[in-house]
């Protein structure tokens, strides 16, 4: 019986059976699921970067608006003194309103030139500001600059 006892002993004491390699046809459709979750997600990518702006937009929308203000140094008023006096007063303003006043002066006389319309003809009051017969828009504040205080 003792031998009995040991060959019933070693009986249940098997190992369990390894894992068996999927069979061919499971290992087919894996592949073949594997490429058609990667297409969905290509457009899903494409989807969310055409719905990103619509996102921006909304964000921006939600802050509200506050005027702008303008820059102190700007709007400091400046004393203009020798021709850019007689074209525009002796009267002080900020330099906004003396570009206005400005091109107030040439809007008025017709010293915008026609055909290259960035381009100011100085009539007798004009060259003692700008120092020649014609000056860019461009050039204008840097010629105006020398006569504000």
């Amino acid at each position: 019986m003792a031998t009995a006892k040991k060959a019933a002993k070693k009986a249940p004491a098997k190992k369990a059976p390894a894992k068996k390699a999927p069979a061919k046809k499971a290992v087919k459709a894996a592949k073949k699921a594997a490429p058609a979750k990667k297409a969905p997600a290509k457009k899903a990518v494409k989807a969310a970067a055409k719905k990103a702006p619509a996102k921006k937009a909304v964000k921006a929308a939600k802050k509200p608006k506050t005027a702008r203000k303008p820059n102190a140094a700007f709007m400091a008023p400046k004393q203009p003194h020798g021709p850019l006096a007689a074209i525009i007063g002796d009267k002080a303003m900020p330099r906004t309103e003396i570009t206005k006043k400005i091109w107030e002066y040439i809007k008025k006389n017709k010293l915008q030139d026609a055909v290259n319309r960035r381009m100011i003809n100085a009539d007798d009051k004009l060259k003692a500001l700008f120092g020649k017969a014609q000056a860019s828009m461009f050039e204008l504040t840097k010629m105006v600059n020398k006569y504000v205080k």
